[in-house]
């Protein structure tokens, strides 16, 4: 039999952003099963700790990706206990539903706050050690909807489309650096925010949860939601030494949804 992948990971450090539940989570407890010291945050601190508590070298702590203080304190307490990160995991919840039509300019600039500016905010802080270190690993949990914008999902859509714009031209900036920027877009993934999508779908159309479900599935050739720890194990690639030619990419893990190349 082949050997194990050996991702290399053992003695990185990295924070992941959201990561007590659905999908930054699962990419927290990736990291973390395969050596990394990592910082499993969120907003509500006493959370993030009980997820960590299960991970030797693992910490949990409060960070408010929309508070620049919160931010700021975070990183610090992080680089304080492990020394310099050098991988950072981008997540943020997804923003209200919505249509194109009825968006106003107020609301797509809070979007932006929390979706785009908030981790350009984050990478600045933490991409200077990553430089002078060759070696760092940005990745983002971005949408399907990057590829192929989400019925109304307008703020979402818009929103992650320019963080995957930012990281694009990142990547090009700091490759030379052994800093390696990508993004992976999940598809239909059975988490809160999914469940979430299906509620309000059935509402606005009048229609139970099990038929809006039963109509998702039947657009994905793989017949089934995936699960978060299948999109984990593509993130979790993406930071591991294996991955070090991977930059600049967006990764679907779909199921073969989108139905672009």
């Amino acid at each position: 039999m082949p050997d194990a992948v050996d991702l290399m990971l053992k003695g990185r450090r990295a924070l992941v952003l959201g990561a007590t539940s659905g999908l930054g989570l699962a990419v927290a407890e990736g990291l973390a099963t395969e050596g990394a010291r990592t910082a499993f945050t969120a907003r509500r601190g006493d959370v993030a700790r009980s997820a960590a508590e299960r991970y030797p070298g693992a910490i949990g702590l409060e960070l408010d990706v929309a508070e620049p203080e919160s931010v700021r304190r975070g990183v610090a307490a992080v680089t304080e206990e492990f020394g310099a990160i050098d991988i950072l995991v981008l997540n943020s919840g997804g923003p209200p539903p919505g249509t194109a039509a009825t968006l106003t300019p107020e609301q797509m600039a809070d979007s932006l706050r929390t979706l785009l500016l908030a981790h350009i905010g984050l990478v600045q802080l933490v991409l200077p050690e990553m430089r002078r270190g060759k070696w760092g690993r940005v990745v983002a949990i971005g949408s399907s909807g990057v590829d192929a914008p989400i019925p109304g999902l307008v703020r979402s859509n818009a929103g992650r489309a320019a963080l995957a714009g930012y990281l694009k031209t990142l990547a090009s900036e700091v490759a030379a650096d052994g800093v390696t920027v990508n993004m992976v877009l999940p598809g239909r993934i059975s988490t809160k925010r999914v469940a979430e999508i299906d509620n309000a779908r059935a509402q606005a159309t009048g229609r139970d949860v099990a038929a809006v479900e039963a109509e998702a599935i039947s657009a994905i050739p793989a017949a089934r939601y995936g699960t978060p720890e299948e999109f984990a194990n593509v993130a979790v690639f993406l930071c591991g030494e294996g991955a070090a030619y991977v930059t600049g990419t967006s990764i679907r893990v779909d199921g073969g949804m989108v139905a672009t190349r």
